[in-house]
Protein backbone atom coordinates (compact mmCIF):
# COMPACT_ATOMS: atom_id res chain seq x y z
CA UNK A 1 0.00 0.00 0.00
CA UNK A 2 1.69 3.63 -0.97
CA UNK A 3 2.57 5.81 1.97
CA UNK A 4 -0.07 8.58 1.78
CA UNK A 5 1.05 12.42 2.99
CA UNK A 6 -1.42 14.93 4.20
CA UNK A 7 -4.01 15.66 1.82
CA UNK A 8 -5.39 19.43 1.40
CA UNK A 9 -8.75 18.59 2.94
CA UNK A 10 -11.74 20.84 2.45
CA UNK A 11 -13.16 22.65 5.74
CA UNK A 12 -16.09 24.95 6.08
CA UNK A 13 -16.20 27.40 8.70
CA UNK A 14 -19.38 30.01 9.87
CA UNK A 15 -18.37 32.40 12.52
CA UNK A 16 -20.89 34.49 14.51
CA UNK A 17 -21.23 38.12 14.45
CA UNK A 18 -20.22 39.15 17.11
CA UNK A 19 -17.32 38.07 19.77
CA UNK A 20 -17.45 34.00 19.68
CA UNK A 21 -17.41 31.89 22.38
CA UNK A 22 -14.24 30.18 23.64
CA UNK A 23 -14.80 26.81 22.56
CA UNK A 24 -15.03 26.24 18.69
CA UNK A 25 -17.11 23.56 17.11
CA UNK A 26 -15.65 20.69 14.65
CA UNK A 27 -18.11 18.63 12.89
CA UNK A 28 -17.14 15.16 11.18
CA UNK A 29 -19.82 14.00 8.46
CA UNK A 30 -21.03 9.40 7.91
CA UNK A 31 -20.83 8.04 5.05
CA UNK A 32 -21.33 8.81 1.73
CA UNK A 33 -21.50 12.60 2.72
CA UNK A 34 -19.37 15.78 3.14
CA UNK A 35 -18.56 18.82 4.95
CA UNK A 36 -21.79 20.17 3.44
CA UNK A 37 -24.06 17.70 5.29
CA UNK A 38 -23.83 20.39 8.17
CA UNK A 39 -24.06 23.37 5.92
CA UNK A 40 -27.62 23.66 5.50
CA UNK A 41 -28.38 24.01 8.78
CA UNK A 42 -25.76 23.44 11.56
CA UNK A 43 -23.02 25.22 11.02
CA UNK A 44 -25.33 28.65 10.60
CA UNK A 45 -27.42 27.57 13.74
CA UNK A 46 -24.66 27.39 16.15
CA UNK A 47 -22.95 30.65 14.48
CA UNK A 48 -26.06 32.32 15.75
CA UNK A 49 -25.37 31.19 18.95
CA UNK A 50 -22.33 32.55 19.02
CA UNK A 51 -20.14 29.69 18.13
CA UNK A 52 -17.15 29.45 15.39
CA UNK A 53 -18.38 26.06 13.62
CA UNK A 54 -16.37 24.05 11.15
CA UNK A 55 -17.31 20.92 9.57
CA UNK A 56 -14.65 18.93 7.39
CA UNK A 57 -14.96 16.92 4.62
CA UNK A 58 -12.86 13.56 5.20
CA UNK A 59 -10.48 12.54 2.68
CA UNK A 60 -11.80 11.67 -0.73
CA UNK A 61 -15.36 13.20 -0.02
CA UNK A 62 -16.63 17.31 -0.64
CA UNK A 63 -13.64 19.28 -2.09
CA UNK A 64 -10.93 17.24 -0.27
CA UNK A 65 -8.85 15.67 -2.06
CA UNK A 66 -7.59 12.07 -2.11
CA UNK A 67 -10.02 10.20 -4.54
CA UNK A 68 -6.77 8.93 -6.04
CA UNK A 69 -6.07 6.69 -3.16
CA UNK A 70 -9.94 5.53 -2.51
CA UNK A 71 -8.79 1.80 -2.74
CA UNK A 72 -6.06 2.38 -0.15
CA UNK A 73 -7.91 4.85 2.31
CA UNK A 74 -8.78 3.19 5.57
CA UNK A 75 -10.33 4.20 9.18
CA UNK A 76 -7.23 5.25 10.30
CA UNK A 77 -6.61 7.50 7.68
CA UNK A 78 -9.42 9.32 8.68
CA UNK A 79 -8.57 9.74 11.83
CA UNK A 80 -5.57 11.42 10.64
CA UNK A 81 -7.72 14.27 9.01
CA UNK A 82 -9.80 15.20 12.19
CA UNK A 83 -6.43 14.73 13.63
CA UNK A 84 -4.99 17.01 11.00
CA UNK A 85 -7.52 19.68 11.28
CA UNK A 86 -8.27 19.57 15.43
CA UNK A 87 -4.26 20.65 15.13
CA UNK A 88 -4.44 23.58 13.20
CA UNK A 89 -7.90 25.23 15.22
CA UNK A 90 -6.40 27.73 18.04
CA UNK A 91 -8.28 26.16 20.86
CA UNK A 92 -9.32 22.38 21.20
CA UNK A 93 -12.71 21.92 20.24
CA UNK A 94 -16.08 20.12 20.85
CA UNK A 95 -16.14 17.09 18.31
CA UNK A 96 -19.20 16.35 17.14
CA UNK A 97 -19.42 13.04 14.75
CA UNK A 98 -22.41 11.42 12.90
CA UNK A 99 -22.45 7.57 12.00
CA UNK A 100 -18.93 6.91 10.46
CA UNK A 101 -17.79 10.69 11.70
CA UNK A 102 -18.64 9.40 15.27
CA UNK A 103 -16.86 6.15 14.84
CA UNK A 104 -13.49 8.37 13.43
CA UNK A 105 -14.34 10.68 16.92
CA UNK A 106 -14.00 7.67 19.04
CA UNK A 107 -10.51 6.81 17.93
CA UNK A 108 -9.25 10.15 17.83
CA UNK A 109 -10.18 10.65 21.55
CA UNK A 110 -7.20 7.71 22.12
CA UNK A 111 -4.84 10.57 21.77
CA UNK A 112 -6.46 14.32 22.23
CA UNK A 113 -8.20 16.14 25.26
CA UNK A 114 -11.12 17.79 23.97
CA UNK A 115 -13.50 19.41 25.99
CA UNK A 116 -16.39 17.19 24.91
CA UNK A 117 -18.18 15.18 22.17
CA UNK A 118 -21.49 14.87 20.61
CA UNK A 119 -21.85 11.20 18.75
CA UNK A 120 -24.91 11.40 16.81
CA UNK A 121 -26.21 7.88 15.48
CA UNK A 122 -22.93 7.12 15.75
CA UNK A 123 -21.23 3.45 14.56
CA UNK A 124 -20.80 2.16 18.29
CA UNK A 125 -17.54 0.95 19.75
CA UNK A 126 -17.83 -2.29 18.92
CA UNK A 127 -18.45 -1.94 15.24
CA UNK A 128 -21.14 -2.52 12.45
CA UNK A 129 -21.82 -6.09 12.51
CA UNK A 130 -24.84 -5.77 14.91
CA UNK A 131 -26.39 -3.23 12.78
CA UNK A 132 -25.78 -5.03 10.07
CA UNK A 133 -27.15 -8.23 10.90
CA UNK A 134 -30.41 -6.22 12.42
CA UNK A 135 -31.06 -4.52 9.10
CA UNK A 136 -30.55 -8.01 7.30
CA UNK A 137 -33.30 -9.15 9.68
CA UNK A 138 -35.87 -6.36 9.96
CA UNK A 139 -35.30 -4.56 6.78
CA UNK A 140 -33.38 -6.81 4.34
CA UNK A 141 -34.42 -4.74 1.44
CA UNK A 142 -32.72 -1.64 2.31
CA UNK A 143 -29.71 -4.06 3.18
CA UNK A 144 -29.74 -4.87 -0.35
CA UNK A 145 -29.65 -1.88 -1.18
CA UNK A 146 -27.26 -0.75 0.47
CA UNK A 147 -24.88 -3.54 -0.40
CA UNK A 148 -25.15 -2.31 -4.51
CA UNK A 149 -24.83 1.20 -3.49
CA UNK A 150 -21.59 0.09 -1.57
CA UNK A 151 -20.51 -1.70 -4.89
CA UNK A 152 -21.41 0.14 -7.43
CA UNK A 153 -22.39 3.91 -5.84
CA UNK A 154 -25.14 5.88 -4.77
CA UNK A 155 -26.32 6.67 -7.96
CA UNK A 156 -27.81 3.35 -8.35
CA UNK A 157 -30.36 3.22 -5.44
CA UNK A 158 -34.17 4.89 -6.30
CA UNK A 159 -33.75 8.24 -4.48
CA UNK A 160 -37.42 7.16 -2.75
CA UNK A 161 -35.26 4.56 -0.96
CA UNK A 162 -32.36 6.90 -0.46
CA UNK A 163 -35.32 9.50 1.74
CA UNK A 164 -36.81 6.54 3.19
CA UNK A 165 -33.48 5.55 4.68
CA UNK A 166 -31.94 8.69 6.19
CA UNK A 167 -35.14 10.69 7.15
CA UNK A 168 -38.12 10.72 8.53
CA UNK A 169 -41.68 10.24 6.87
CA UNK A 170 -42.97 14.03 7.33
CA UNK A 171 -39.53 15.38 5.61
CA UNK A 172 -40.47 16.83 1.96
CA UNK A 173 -38.47 15.33 -1.00
CA UNK A 174 -37.11 18.30 -2.10
CA UNK A 175 -34.99 18.70 0.96
CA UNK A 176 -32.81 15.96 0.11
CA UNK A 177 -33.18 16.05 -3.70
CA UNK A 178 -30.39 18.97 -4.11
CA UNK A 179 -27.75 16.32 -2.35
CA UNK A 180 -28.23 12.91 -4.52
CA UNK A 181 -25.67 13.55 -6.72
CA UNK A 182 -23.13 14.82 -4.05
CA UNK A 183 -23.55 11.23 -2.15
CA UNK A 184 -20.79 8.73 -2.54
CA UNK A 185 -19.62 5.45 -1.44
CA UNK A 186 -17.30 4.66 0.89
CA UNK A 187 -14.13 2.57 0.77
CA UNK A 188 -14.33 -1.14 0.49
CA UNK A 189 -11.26 -0.95 3.44
CA UNK A 190 -12.83 1.44 5.47
CA UNK A 191 -16.38 -0.60 5.67
CA UNK A 192 -14.03 -3.91 6.79
CA UNK A 193 -12.42 -1.52 9.32
CA UNK A 194 -16.35 -0.86 10.55
CA UNK A 195 -17.71 -4.04 10.70
CA UNK A 196 -14.60 -5.03 12.75
CA UNK A 197 -11.07 -4.70 11.43
CA UNK A 198 -10.33 -1.55 13.47
CA UNK A 199 -12.20 -0.54 16.55
CA UNK A 200 -11.62 1.15 19.34
CA UNK A 201 -11.30 0.42 22.26
CA UNK A 202 -14.76 0.18 24.15
CA UNK A 203 -13.88 0.78 27.68
CA UNK A 204 -16.05 2.83 29.66
CA UNK A 205 -14.93 6.84 29.38
CA UNK A 206 -15.87 8.69 32.88
CA UNK A 207 -13.26 11.68 32.21
CA UNK A 208 -14.72 13.07 29.41
CA UNK A 209 -18.05 15.21 29.22
CA UNK A 210 -20.30 13.15 26.64
CA UNK A 211 -23.60 13.47 24.46
CA UNK A 212 -25.10 10.57 22.51
CA UNK A 213 -27.83 10.86 20.51
CA UNK A 214 -29.79 8.52 18.42
CA UNK A 215 -32.70 8.93 15.92
CA UNK A 216 -36.37 6.73 16.72
CA UNK A 217 -36.48 6.49 12.83
CA UNK A 218 -33.13 5.46 12.39
CA UNK A 219 -33.04 2.08 10.02
CA UNK A 220 -28.58 1.75 10.15
CA UNK A 221 -27.90 2.42 14.38
CA UNK A 222 -30.63 0.69 16.55
CA UNK A 223 -31.16 2.24 19.87
CA UNK A 224 -29.52 -0.93 21.43
CA UNK A 225 -26.36 -0.01 19.54
CA UNK A 226 -26.99 3.96 20.47
CA UNK A 227 -27.24 2.56 24.23
CA UNK A 228 -24.04 0.73 23.73
CA UNK A 229 -21.91 3.77 22.54
CA UNK A 230 -23.87 5.57 25.58
CA UNK A 231 -22.40 3.18 28.42
CA UNK A 232 -19.24 3.29 26.74
CA UNK A 233 -19.12 6.63 28.15
CA UNK A 234 -21.09 6.39 31.17
CA UNK A 235 -24.02 8.32 30.31
CA UNK A 236 -27.29 7.81 29.20
CA UNK A 237 -28.41 7.19 25.86
CA UNK A 238 -31.13 10.27 24.63
CA UNK A 239 -33.16 8.77 21.41
CA UNK A 240 -35.10 12.08 19.77
CA UNK A 241 -38.46 11.15 18.30
CA UNK A 242 -39.25 11.63 14.88
CA UNK A 243 -36.02 11.95 13.36
CA UNK A 244 -34.24 9.89 10.87
CA UNK A 245 -31.09 8.57 10.70
CA UNK A 246 -29.37 12.11 9.03
CA UNK A 247 -31.01 14.37 11.78
CA UNK A 248 -29.06 17.28 10.18
CA UNK A 249 -31.05 17.16 7.43
CA UNK A 250 -34.22 15.98 8.73
CA UNK A 251 -37.54 18.63 8.47
CA UNK A 252 -37.07 18.06 12.41
CA UNK A 253 -33.04 19.27 12.70
CA UNK A 254 -33.68 22.10 14.73
CA UNK A 255 -34.89 19.59 17.97
CA UNK A 256 -31.52 17.71 17.20
CA UNK A 257 -29.38 21.25 17.07
CA UNK A 258 -31.27 22.70 20.47
CA UNK A 259 -30.69 19.40 22.27
CA UNK A 260 -26.48 19.66 21.31
CA UNK A 261 -27.06 23.61 22.19
CA UNK A 262 -28.28 23.31 25.78
CA UNK A 263 -25.90 20.28 26.58
CA UNK A 264 -23.25 22.70 25.43
CA UNK A 265 -24.66 25.25 27.43
CA UNK A 266 -24.01 23.16 30.42
CA UNK A 267 -20.46 22.60 29.90
CA UNK A 268 -18.14 24.87 31.91
CA UNK A 269 -15.15 26.80 30.20
CA UNK A 270 -12.72 24.01 31.41
CA UNK A 271 -15.18 21.45 29.31
CA UNK A 272 -16.26 19.62 32.15
CA UNK A 273 -20.03 19.59 32.93
CA UNK A 274 -22.17 21.46 35.24
CA UNK A 275 -23.87 20.42 38.06
CA UNK A 276 -27.61 21.55 38.42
Amino acid sequence: MPETSKPALEVITRRPEGPPRPTPLLFVHGSYGGAWVWDRHFLPFFARHGYVAHAVSLRGHGRSAGRDLFLFTRLRDYVADLEQVVAALPSPPVLIGHSLGGMVVQHALRRHRVPGVVLMASVPPRGLLGSILSMMTFDPWLFWQMVWVQALGPWVADPGLIHRALVSEGTPPEALEPYYTRFQHEPPAVVLDLIGLDLPPSRPREDLPALVLGAAGDRFVYRDAVEVTARSFRTRAEVLPELGHAMMLDRGWEAAARHILVWLEALSPNGTARTR
